[in-house]
């Protein structure tokens, strides 16, 4: 096999372990829509999503820099998430798989 073949496929792994799964493209897409969202805006745009796996996806978004969480010291507690730059970055791909998904999905509808 070739280095470089490896090296993508490495890549490709990082990346994908980065924006893979069912909702993390579907929340940073969502945020890219929006300057903020707080996490009911968030379970509400995702209405498929558990609480639980709405946590440990942002967690898991945040922790690899794509969204930034600020939490406001105030009674009941206010969070809100944005996109960092680097997940701005990301938008141009994922709007690029949308219309994809649109091309082949009507593509699909006429067959």
């Amino acid at each position: 096999m070739n280095k470089n073949i490896k090296k993508d496929i490495c890549v490709l792994d990082f990346a994908f372990q980065r924006i893979g799964g069912k909702y993390k493209g579907r929340i940073l897409w969502a945020l890219s829509k929006h300057t903020v969202m707080r996490y009911g805006e968030l379970s509400r745009e995702i209405s498929d999503i558990s609480t639980k796996m709405l946590t440990q996806t942002l967690r898991e978004l945040e922790m690899d820099n794509l969204i930034h969480r600020e939490m406001y010291p105030q009674v009941p507690p206010k969070v809100e998430y944005s996109l960092t730059k680097t997940g701005k970055e990301l938008i141009p791909f994922i709007k690029y798989l949308v219309d994809w998904g649109y091309k082949k999905m009507a593509e699909e509808n006429e067959n």
